[in-house]
């Protein structure tokens, strides 16, 4: 069984400010919102952002070497996130903007 969001992992989310969404509506992200906030703002399911977490968690402690993984956030807000974690883990990042296809279209 994964581990059970507890109490304390949801206070740490809501003041990160986790759940707050943006006003625009993907309907691939339709399944994650909780609700939508009478300003418009769409507020998004914790429950199933940890499912998400843990998942990802599995399957990046599954990879035998650290390097074969590489974060990527190409949001300015995202960028210490994914330092920090490169740091933590010795995987590779890529933080702020980068040019399309930089990632996907390697040079072997």
């Amino acid at each position: 069984m994964a581990l059970a969001l507890k109490e304390e992992d949801l206070k740490l989310m809501l003041a990160a400010k986790v759940h707050q969404g943006s006003k625009n509506l993907d309907p691939n992200m339709e399944r994650y919102l909780w609700r939508r906030r009478q300003d418009g703002l769409y507020i998004i399911n914790l429950g199933k952002t940890w499912e998400k977490l843990m998942l990802a968690a599995r399957v990046i402690v599954a990879i035998e070497n650290p390097q074969d993984v590489i974060v990527i956030s190409g949001r300015q807000f995202g960028q210490r996130a994914v330092f920090k974690f490169a740091q933590h883990t010795g995987s590779a990042y890529i933080g702020g903007r980068y040019t399309p296809g930089t990632f996907t279209n390697q040079i072997h």
